[in-house]
């Protein structure tokens, strides 16, 4: 999305941005091409503007309903946090029984949205503890109920990047996870969305650097619980609807999981990559 006015849908070709329009008005929301009610064929591409100053909003501005997270998510990341001292619900769990049997599902607010270059608000009143959490994030373009596993890819819009921000101090107080990931800017989304068949799942890493130092690096082949499964699982008995997102869980690599714990800083600057989706950057306020 590009802010043009108010918002413009646009698409990246040849180091440009093409704003979107249909019937010759600019295509002001993302959804409408989810749900597949302006097609290829219905849209039309304006001048190119340089992507050099350009202003990107969240792909997804607006939610229908939800989005929902995966926590724990990684092999390597459920037994950092598990062994971190944050993991309220982990009780007396060892390195042996950490691996979820299920999907560990929460959601965040669409409040809680905001783009690329947006700046994070610390919450300092709330807060001292404030971490990252690079993740896939998958954008629902057919809705359904009761998935089946064969079927999930086909319910798939495309796939962008969420940065899971979180106050491991609230997350921890709370042991429910939503008030501590919940808060307003604690969920940067972009800098696109790419189409499904752009994007070889088997073949997808995750990155995230924080000041330039790379802190986490996995590949998505190695979620426990893999993108098909999440869309099952979520699906059954609970209708999916088109432009939902689900982001996927992070890997090991985030700030609690370093001794003694790195936590995030006015001024520091997060960067999550997942080719060929791009970079998103934000900043601590």
């Amino acid at each position: 999305m590009l802010r043009d006015d108010g918002s413009v849908v646009a698409t990246r070709q040849n180091g440009a941005l093409r704003p979107v329009s249909a019937a010759g008005q600019p295509v002001r929301d993302l959804h409408p091409i989810i749900r597949g009610e302006l097609l290829d064929a219905d849209l039309e591409l304006q001048a190119p503007v340089p992507v050099a100053g350009a202003e990107l909003l969240a792909p997804i501005g607006s939610f229908p309903r939800n989005i929902f997270c995966i926590g724990k998510n990684y092999r390597a990341h459920a037994l950092e946090f598990t062994t971190s001292g944050f993991d309220a619900s982990a009780g007396a769990a060892t390195p042996t029984d950490v691996i979820p049997t299920a999907p560990i599902v929460f959601s965040k607010p669409f409040t809680s949205v905001i783009g690329p270059g947006d700046l994070i608000e610390p919450h300092p009143h709330l807060t001292s503890k404030l971490d990252y959490e690079a993740e896939l994030a998958v954008v629902i373009g057919r809705g359904g109920r009761d998935i089946a596993l064969a079927d999930a890819l086909d319910h798939v819009f495309g796939y962008t990047i969420v940065n899971d921000v979180t106050a491991r101090d609230r997350q921890q107080h709370h042991r429910q996870w939503l008030l501590g990931k919940g808060m307003d800017t604690f969920c940067p989304m972009g800098p696109a969305v790419v189409t499904a068949d752009e994007v070889d799942l088997a073949n997808t890493v995750v990155e995230c650097r924080v000041n330039g130092e790379l802190r986490q690096k996995a590949s998505v082949a190695d979620l426990i619980f893999d993108v098909p499964t999440l869309i099952r699982d979520l699906s059954a008995g609970m209708t999916l609807v088109p432009g939902d997102v689900i982001a996927t869980g992070t890997p090991a690599g985030v700030g609690i999981g370093f001794d003694p714990p790195r936590f995030l800083r006015s001024g520091d600057e997060v960067s999550a990559t997942i080719e060929p989706i791009g970079t998103l950057t934000n900043r601590i306020g």
